[in-house]
């Protein structure tokens, strides 16, 4: 008990090591102990896009060049539900790496500035005065759960998941793509909706390939989890032979839970914050990871209502925003105008990049527009 680490971090994905990177950057001094259950590298199931606004993240923690060696992506190109297409080059370019190599890269960093990495699984947690003890061997003033969808550590603490309505699952693989094919291509599909495949390329042949829809559509199916969500990738993009393929669940964020307690502090994955418009979750991650650094070694004495703040912040209104278009876009006719309109107008396409993949918001005139749209083609269609 007379060993304290100032912050310890469950979980070695881009929230943890965001965390453990933010604490050490802002307090070299600080004792900042990362463990998770895994040796690193190791694979993880998503779709490996890293938008512009996650690399703002890396700058911000200090590792700009983090992915620097890998190809830019600048080409956005997505079908909607009704056959409605738009292709664009993205305001700024994004990125696909794959987790293998992108959080060893981030562990690694996080060891460099000082944080002391440890494979460990952790199973039990308890609670002592102003110190949170974790399998009776490691005590902390501070603990970020980072340790994903299935979070021990947030089940530990008494918080409930997200609710099965408002998750998601998806399966990930991998196919040879042409070498100079560099447009992040998403298929969206009306049967089962909302659903969709995408093709990610990574720059080197190969391409993140995958399918995903909410749960409860899964189930409603009535048939085995793997052959419909094969099934549908192999009809959405009869072109690529996937391999590598693995199934995850995506906790979306209207159903986040409450983002911690006492001590201890939620973050990625485990703390429901994955985009329900396009699942999309490294951003996220960087960011409540980060934000959770900070009021770990800011706000020593009572972290979280720091951490509360900071995620308002940064992502109240936005994360607002996405509850509401998540509702709309039950309708795929709301969707088909939203693409219908930003293959008209860039400023669309280029807003609905920034809502999808980082932390943007949706001004009422092109709100209006995308209305404006959806009642002109439900009139065409009666």
């Amino acid at each position: 008990m007379d060993d304290v680490w100032d912050l310890v971090v469950v979980g070695g994905g881009p929230a943890g090591a965001a965390a453990a990177l933010r604490a050490r950057q802002l307090r070299p001094e600080a004792r900042v102990l990362l463990l998770d259950r895994a040796d690193f590298p190791r694979d993880k199931a998503c779709g490996d896009g890293i938008a512009a606004h996650g690399r703002d993240e890396l700058a911000l923690l200090g590792v700009p060049d983090l992915i620097a060696d890998y190809r830019p992506t600048q080409r956005l190109a997505v079908v909607s539900p009704g056959g409605a297409r738009v292709s664009a080059t993205s305001a700024r370019p994004n990125h696909v790496v794959p987790r293998k190599v992108f959080d060893a890269r981030l562990v690694d960093a996080a060891r460099a500035r000082g944080v002391e990495v440890r494979r460990h699984q952790v199973r039990a947690l308890a609670v002592l005065g102003d110190r949170v003890v974790l399998d009776g061997t490691v005590t902390a003033r501070a603990v970020v759960a980072a340790d994903g969808a299935n979070s021990t550590v947030r089940r530990l603490i008494g918080i409930s998941p997200s609710p099965e309505r408002h998750t998601a699952i998806a399966v990930r693989g991998y196919a040879d793509v042409d070498a100079d094919d560099d447009v992040q291509s998403i298929f969206m599909q009306r049967d089962g909706w909302p659903a969709y495949a995408w093709s990610f390329p990574i720059g080197d042949g190969t391409a993140n390939v995958g399918y995903g829809m909410l749960l409860p559509r899964l189930h409603a199916t009535g048939l085995p989890g793997k052959e419909v969500l094969h099934g549908r990738l192999a009809e959405l993009l009869p072109h690529v032979s996937a391999r590598d393929l693995r199934a995850h669940h995506l906790p979306l964020s209207p159903g986040r839970p409450r983002p911690g307690s006492g001590r201890v502090m939620l973050a990625g994955d485990a703390a429901g914050l994955i985009n329900p418009l396009t699942g999309e979750g490294i951003f996220y991650a960087l960011v409540s990871g980060r934000l959770a650094g900070e009021a770990a070694v800011q706000a020593a004495g009572d972290p979280l209502p720091a951490y509360r703040r900071g995620l308002g912040k940064a992502l109240g209104r936005h994360l607002r925003t996405t509850d509401v278009l998540a509702l709309a876009s039950q309708s795929p006719g709301f969707i088909d105008a939203a693409i219908d309109t930003a293959a008209r107008r860039k400023e669309v396409f280029d807003l609905l990049v920034d809502v999808g993949l980082g932390a943007g918001t949706v001004p009422a005139p092109l709100a209006l527009a995308v209305l404006r749209r959806w009642l002109l083609n439900t009139v065409r269609r009666h």
